[in-house]
């Protein structure tokens, strides 16, 4: 059995870090090779049993496998990874034969009858972590890397992996460690007011802190937008050329295009990548007063399509005479609205960006010519915070940003508490909080809820 399936938090628990595991590592179905992997303190014994005898050290070693009755299951290649010297730093094997699934099953059988059991999601990376091979933001990129879906994604996963994320929160932890070490040995009069002199020391220490955290938190929310992708909502009223933007940015056919207002009832998806971003883009019917109810329900679901959106295309027809072009009161208070002006082909407008009379900014552009289209590309680029010199650094998630985001308030509280005279304790115990949020990113600081949480999005086998 191999695939992506949850495992759930009370089993995790529940297992035993010391047994021994196997998974199929390859993807299910027929191919060339078929890999097994095992990791735990009897893989030697199960080695020998297996293929007759335990390999050198990360030397490929051709032999047969065998099932109980000594019978040959396949042919193919072990390796093996002594402890601590392996990716979980536990003894580990793999067994590379055909890559057949009656091989792969027969293979697993022999092995769990052997002692081993199947490993959940993730466990082998888990593991890793577990033995400090690895922290959580390298164990998460792994998944990402595995799922990445542009080259992008890809190359910020390995950076990931590398370590570029642990270093910086590292760099930080340090001088949270520091300005905490400089409070904390003034505790012995905890009610009295923070002394002057101590409380410059803290300002010093805490403004760069500060800055620094800002920064890893900008990056880290750019590395998120390219992980997860937008999601982009083409609204307006109807026969704006909502579906022919849509099959613009999409290169493609997808949405069915013609004069007839209210072509348009359901919604229409497109999965779109602009120089490594991408955007599930959606087409959703024109916002008008209806009683036709199918269009009512095509419009209910298109407001519901708004208010979960990233960013709302507000689409306007540049080819009629219109006066205001701001989108109506109806959108969500919280909405991020971009206007576009289309059909400039038919309107004689400039393509690109344009101001507003409100001071904003709004895209001219035609979607059945392409004038603008690039400038709407480059406007997408920048609401994710990517374009022009503002590139990605490293691969994130929700919780990271959510992590620094927590930590990044209590600096501020710190850093303004020591400006204000507060008790040592006061002060103190924001940076300790500071710490805590920081810590729960790489895993310093870890739940069993959190692992669960994180090691079940894996790969069985990984």
């Amino acid at each position: 059995m191999t695939g992506c399936d949850a495992a759930s938090t009370s089993v995790r628990a529940a297992a035993s870090p010391r047994d021994n595991i196997a998974a199929i590592a390859t993807a299910p179905g027929v191919g060339a090779v078929g890999i097994l992997r095992l990791s735990g303190p009897d893989v030697p014994d199960i080695a020998r049993r297996v293929v007759g005898r335990l390999p050198e050290p990360r030397v490929a070693l051709l032999a047969s496998f065998m099932d109980a009755a000594g019978e040959s299951i396949d042919q193919g290649l072990v390796l093996f990874f002594p402890a601590p010297h392996s990716f979980t730093g536990e003894h580990m094997l793999e067994l590379q034969g055909h890559g057949g699934p009656v091989v792969m099953d027969s293979l697993l059988t022999r092995v769990l009858e052997l002692g081993a059991r199947q490993a959940r999601p993730g466990e082998f990376s888990e593991r890793a972590f577990l033995s400090g091979k690895l922290d959580l933001t390298q164990a998460e990129a792994i998944a990402d890397l595995i799922a990445s879906g542009t080259q992008q994604q890809a190359r910020l996963a390995v950076r990931t992996l590398q370590g570029a994320f642990a270093r910086r929160v590292e760099h930080l932890l340090e001088g949270l460690t520091r300005a905490r070490a400089l409070l904390e040995a003034s505790l012995d009069f905890p009610d009295e007011e923070l002394d002057p002199a101590l409380a410059r020391n803290v300002n010093r220490d805490l403004t760069p802190l500060l800055e620094e955290t800002d920064a890893l938190l900008a990056v880290a929310t750019r590395g998120e937008r390219l992980r997860n992708g937008l999601l982009v909502v083409l609204a307006g009223a109807p026969n704006v050329g909502k579906s022919s933007l849509l099959n613009a940015l999409a290169e493609s056919e997808r949405a069915i295009v013609t004069p007839i207002p209210g072509t348009t009832r359901d919604l229409l998806h497109a999965d779109v990548q602009i120089e490594g971003l991408p955007l599930r883009v959606v087409d959703t019917a024109g916002l008008r007063m209806s009683a036709d109810p199918i269009e009512q329900e095509g419009i209910r679901r298109a407001r519901e399509q708004i208010e979960r959106a990233d960013l709302v295309l507000w689409i306007i027809d540049d080819a009629q005479p219109t006066g205001d072009s701001a989108p109506p009161a109806g959108l969500p208070a919280g909405a991020t609205v971009l206007r576009v002006r289309n059909k400039i082909d038919l309107s004689a407008r400039d393509p690109g960006e344009q101001p507003c009379a409100d001071g904003g900014t709004e895209i001219a552009c035609s979607a059945a010519t392409g004038a603008g289209l690039d400038a709407l590309r480059q406007a997408l680029l920048r609401h994710a915070g990517l374009g022009g010199d503002a590139g990605a650094e490293l691969s994130a998630r929700r919780r990271h940003l959510d992590a620094l985001r927590r930590t990044r308030e209590h600096l501020q509280a710190a850093l303004s508490g020591a400006t204000e005279g507060l008790p040592t304790e006061l002060v103190a115990d924001d940076l300790r909080l500071a710490q805590h949020s920081l810590g729960e990113i790489t895993g310093v600081v870890s739940s069993d809820e959190l692992l669960g949480r994180i090691f079940s999005e894996f790969c069985i086998g990984k």
